[in-house]
């Protein structure tokens, strides 16, 4: 990767949207208060509050699973999972330097979690269920002191650690039928466990806090229930509530400065309740499960986040959502900028589609369709409607403000649409699908007609390209083939064939070339008219090319793939102007905006990325509007 960007100038990243809601406790606010630290696939990002403005922390090789902050906000760090047998790391991370710390590895496949020591000397790490182990850092020395098994033979997997707010040499683990508190004996270089003993309960512990005075520790459960133990004697004190426990468990807890806790649960409610006898004393239902709770500036200010890969924010007094930050929370799957104006993109994953503004990361619109997934979008040419490929074989028209269901064409595709695009006069749209078939469909006032079906593919149809004159288009597919067809006659013009999937295919403006990408990590230059192989560029090191998109110039494209780079090329020259490197998951679309300032590209991690187009046409500084 590092051969690729050498001498090579960095592409300018404007914004990321994107969020991973799934990991416990995943978001924090960093002691300054200034910062939000979350994860985002295998990099680690720190958001200011105010403004908005993001840094990344890279060095992970594969997603992040855990993230903790030490005391004085000196050190974050960070776990991530990796593959069964292989060794997943912990980094520290330096916070005013922005900079990689320590690298620590000795968990097997995954790091559970991280806790720091309350003076910042030692970092406690537990590993995955296939490592089971719990880990004894030296900060200052970088190395482990000491490790141990983290939980008995005949109790079940540990699952969640955390330090005593005191004392250097104690803290807690727990998990499935487990519950202990642990010292570090130093001199021998050795941990010792104490069983906490909670009699008839028997509970799966999701999330430990420990009391600001170190009195007391509070467990939230899978059971819905909150127990709470004295840590000198590891006795039970209480257990609750009672009646109405938290509906599919307690996910995480906080403790308030005034003993209340925050209790977020796998139901999404987010509540404050007593610290003694567990009364809800205030609530509110949010979308989907609640993972992590960060406690803001002087206690009065909350940052919740689900596994909706939304962000909200609360005041204690008022106690109302305000939602912040919204992002997919699956691999996004297609994105594409709205024809002739450079102000509205629209992105798809399972689920739904979504309707960002282009300058200002911010949702518009949201269109569900529960337990589907939608594959391909695209935008009518007149602005009017968004028409949409999904794995359930049909193909919907939305309107594009309201979202409101316009037309549904049932039965389009055997094994699911996979590829779609709408003529130029929005009179027809063409829709390929997992069987290979490419069908053209004309939209009626009152309905839809099936005009044809042409049959040569043997695989799934990657992508449609019309060209403007709407009277021929390309279809791009998994077989290694690339077929040009007329769409006035129906028959194929030209066949390109490549020992390749291919994944992405664009008309030259001028139309007389085509140019395609797939897993054989070429980049290829076709004629049209002979189908003629014009030129063959190495397009990445490593992985295929999934996105691919060319400039209304016709001077510059841009390609994204597996090896998560974003590239910008010059296509006279067939070299790489530019290099993108923010992305921590493979890049699945990338789209250049009409007046060539902005670029969008989307990833397997369900992030979006906007970045600053290197080379802006004269035109792009007289702002384009429809």
């Amino acid at each position: 990767m590092s051969l690729e960007r050498q001498g090579v100038p960095q592409l300018e990243l404007e914004s990321v949207i994107g969020f991973n809601g799934h990991v416990s406790s995943g978001l924090r606010v960093h002691p300054d208060t200034e910062h939000l630290i979350y994860p985002l696939g295998s990099a680690v990002i720190l958001k200011r509050i105010q403004g908005g403005k993001q840094e990344f922390l890279h060095g992970h090789s594969n997603n992040v699973s855990c993230v903790s902050v030490s005391k004085s906000g000196s050190y974050i760090a960070s776990g991530q999972v990796t593959f069964l047998g292989f060794q997943a790391v912990v980094i520290i991370w330096d916070y005013a330097q922005r900079s990689i710390y320590a690298e620590l590895q000795l968990h097997k496949a995954k790091v559970e979690a991280l806790t720091f020591s309350p003076n910042e000397k030692y970092l406690v790490s537990l590993g995955g269920q296939d490592d089971d182990s719990i880990v004894v850092w030296n900060i200052e020395t970088k190395q482990a002191i000491c490790g141990s098994k983290a939980s008995a033979h005949i109790s079940g997997n540990c699952l969640t650690v955390q330090y005593s707010n005191t004392d250097d040499n104690v803290f807690v683990s727990a998990g499935s039928g487990t519950l202990r508190v642990w010292k570090l004996d130093l001199p021998n270089r050795k941990i010792w466990p104490t069983e906490c003993q909670t009699g008839k309960l028997k509970r799966i512990v999701k999330c430990v806090q420990i009391s600001e005075d170190d009195q007391f520790i509070f467990c939230g459960t899978t059971s819905g229930d909150i127990m709470k133990i004295n840590l000198k004697t590891g006795l039970l004190s209480n257990c609750g509530p009672t009646k109405e426990k938290y509906s599919k468990g307690v996910n995480v807890l906080r403790i308030l400065k005034c003993g209340d806790l925050l209790v977020g649960s796998g139901s999404g409610t987010f509540t404050v309740c007593s610290g003694t006898h567990f009364k809800t004393l205030k609530k509110v239902q949010l979308e989907k499960g609640v993972t992590s709770i960060a406690i803001g500036a002087e206690g009065k200010q909350f940052f919740v986040g689900t596994e909706a890969a939304q962000m909200y924010r609360f005041g204690y007094d008022d106690f109302r959502a305000e939602l912040i930050s919204t992002s997919h929370n699956s691999a996004v799957k297609d994105g594409v900028i709205c024809f002739g104006t450079s102000e509205l993109f629209a992105t798809c994953s399972e689920d739904d589609i979504r309707l960002w503004h282009i300058d200002k990361p911010k949702e518009l619109l949201r269109i569900t369709v529960p337990n589907m997934t939608c594959n391909s979008l695209d935008f009518m040419a007149d602005g009017h409607s968004i028409i949409s490929a999904w794995n359930d074989g049909k193909i919907r028209v939305f309107g594009p403000e309201s979202g409101r269901l316009m037309l549904i064409i049932h039965d389009a595709h055997r094994m699911g649409v996979t590829a779609i695009a709408g003529t130029r006069d929005c009179k027809r749209i063409v829709s390929g699908g997992g069987e290979g078939q490419v069908r053209i469909w004309e939209l009626l006032s009152h309905g839809h007609r099936l005009v044809e079906t042409m049959k040569e593919h043997k695989a799934a149809i990657n992508c449609i390209k019309i060209k403007s004159d709407s009277k021929e288009c390309v279809t791009a597919s998994a077989d290694g083939a690339c077929i040009i067809w007329d769409i006035v006659r129906f028959v194929s013009l030209q066949m390109v064939i490549a020992n390749t999937l291919f994944r992405a295919v664009c008309y030259h403006p001028e139309e007389y070339q085509i140019i395609t990408s797939g897993s054989d990590r070429k980049v290829a230059y076709w004629d049209v008219f002979d189908g003629a192989t014009i030129r063959e560029l190495e397009g990445s090191q490593s992985g295929s090319i999934n996105g691919m998109h060319i400039s209304q110039d016709g001077k510059h494209f841009v390609t994204g793939g597996d090896d998560k780079l974003v590239k910008v090329w010059d296509y006279m020259q067939g070299t790489v102007t530019h290099v993108g490197v923010a992305h921590s998951a493979s890049i699945t679309s990338i789209k250049i905006c009409s007046n060539n300032r902005t670029l969008i590209s989307t990833s397997a991690d369900g992030a979006i990325l906007r970045w600053r187009f290197p080379h802006p046409s004269p035109s792009s500084f007289v702002e384009h509007r429809v």
